[in-house]
């Protein structure tokens, strides 16, 4: 099976590359490396793709550079490029539309004359708004223009769906954490105050509660979504919720040091609450989440801890 991956550099993509190449999947890989964070730590995600005979990468933007070459051959389309974060999308969004709306429908375009067997679009539990607490039946009430463009990428992958005929599958994350989370997320940001002495940011009063996902179940659950009939939405979400001060308390655990905390204004456009049922995917494809919010927690301490000690040396 031939695999066509977008954002494949990203923290999602690049495991998402490394397990369908380990499934012997040939994987062409896409990314246009906008500097939402450093280059080079997009880089080194790709460093073990890039030592398999299966694994092809293009340097592309996908709002604006040819595509139909790359859907060559292509079975399965794995759509996970986006401008992700909601702070800024509130001051650049003509940046968030171009490259989740657009691209997205640039890509939904030559898919259907490629005429594949499947296009996985990822998704994000901001599209339900401020309470994320539920299933797929939720209402899409998005509180931040970053959940607006989300969703407007949905509906594009609904119309190409029921109009043109795309095989379609959407999945929403939630909360995904663990080993090369982006730098920008709150728990590297914690995890590296916690190692290094820094401080950390509480916005609001800390009350607010995600559900969680762990990298290696996320991936399983993108991996398995291939399978299942067109045209279904999917939470994706570990099950085990905790507040911002709930993570704290455990990083300190782990760490055996004591938090410095900071006090900030809460951020528009913040959820309160998330937390995914899964059940329609449990019952689908018998997924479930397998780590635990304290395991996965501490395998991601542990990569950062080493990363650092890398960059040292």
């Amino acid at each position: 099976m031939k695999c066509l991956v977008t954002g494949v550099a990203g923290f999602i993509g690049s495991h998402l590359c490394e397990r369908l190449l380990a499934d012997g999947c040939e994987v062409v890989g896409v990314d246009a490396f906008i500097p939402y964070y450093p280059r080079e730590i997009k880089e080194a995600n790709l460093t073990n793709a890039r030592l398999h005979s299966d694994f092809a990468f293009h340097e592309i933007d996908v709002r604006r550079d040819r595509l139909d070459s790359l859907v060559e051959g292509v079975d399965v389309i794995f759509h996970l490029a986006a401008m992700a974060g909601l702070p800024k999308s509130w001051t650049q969004f003509d940046l968030y539309e171009s490259c989740n709306v657009t691209a997205t429908q640039r890509l939904l375009d030559v898919a259907c004359r490629a005429g594949i067997q499947r296009l996985v679009y990822a998704s994000t539990s901001s599209v339900y708004g401020r309470f994320a607490n539920g299933d797929e039946t939720l209402p899409t009430r998005p509180i931040s223009p970053y959940g607006v463009t989300k969703l407007a990428a949905e509906q594009l992958c609904r119309a190409y769906a029921e109009e043109i005929g795309l095989p379609l599958t959407v999945l929403r994350y939630f909360s995904v954490y663990g080993p090369r989370q982006r730098p920008d997320m709150g728990y590297h940001k914690f995890i590296q105050a916690m190692l290094t002495g820094g401080g950390i940011a509480v916005f609001g009063d800390g009350q607010q509660v995600r559900g969680n996902t762990y990298i290696f179940d996320c991936i399983e659950a993108t991996v398995m979504s291939m399978n299942t009939l067109p045209g279904e939405t999917y939470n994706i979400g570990g099950g085990e919720t905790a507040s911002v001060w709930d993570i704290i308390h455990k990083l300190e655990m782990l760490t055996r040091r004591k938090a410095t905390i900071t006090r900030e204004p809460a951020r528009p456009g913040d959820q309160r609450s998330t937390c995914a049922d899964t059940a329609k995917l449990t019952r689908h494809l018998g997924w479930k989440a397998k780590v635990g919010l304290d395991e996965g927690l501490a395998m991601q301490l542990e990569w950062q801890a080493q990363t650092a000690m890398r960059q040292a040396a």
